[in-house]
């Protein structure tokens, strides 16, 4: 079991050229969304396919703020994983997103893209502090920060099947 606090800035940026990134690693992910825990926790299972191999979390985040949040996530069975969907929320589709994963100057940051858009992406950080300067990748265009915006977030893109309008 891994419980951390994090915290992690998202941006919506320009689907980039992906070749033309140094990317460590590209995951499949499908991300369901279950009833909330206590204290309106929110949780969720994801099936993780990378290269074939298929793992399944179970996370349960309490946020704290627009950028800072409590996570505990662990690996779960392929059965614990198939229970768990029964308690899947009825109002939000799961989430199908590739994750490529990528360095620029130290940073690690993780770039998800959604099968209903080739223009747009969401590119996130996580960060040792709120205040820690962030060193954009030149071949990424940042559009903005949607850190504190619910309408990026991935429970309402994959409801909403599309980006919101800027």
């Amino acid at each position: 079991m891994s419980k951390s606090y994090e915290i992690e800035r998202k941006f919506l940026v320009e689907f980039p050229d992906v070749s033309t990134l140094d990317v460590k690693r590209r995951i499949g992910i499908v991300q369901t969304y279950l009833k909330s825990g206590q204290n309106g926790s929110q949780r969720r299972v994801r099936s993780v396919d990378e290269d074939g191999n298929v793992k399944y979390t179970y996370t349960e985040k309490i946020f704290h703020t627009h950028v800072t949040r409590e996570e505990n996530e662990f690996e779960i069975s392929a059965e614990e994983y198939q229970s768990l969907l029964s308690g899947a929320r009825r109002d939000c589709p799961p989430v199908e997103k590739v994750r490529y994963c990528f360095d620029y100057h130290d940073q690690l940051f993780e770039l998800d893209t959604y099968p209903f858009s080739d223009k747009l992406a969401i590119m996130e950080l996580e960060l040792g502090s709120p205040e820690q300067k962030i060193d954009f990748p030149d071949n990424v265009r940042v559009i903005m920060e949607v850190s504190d915006d619910v309408r990026y977030s991935n429970a309402a893109l994959a409801k909403a099947g599309a980006f919101p309008e800027q």
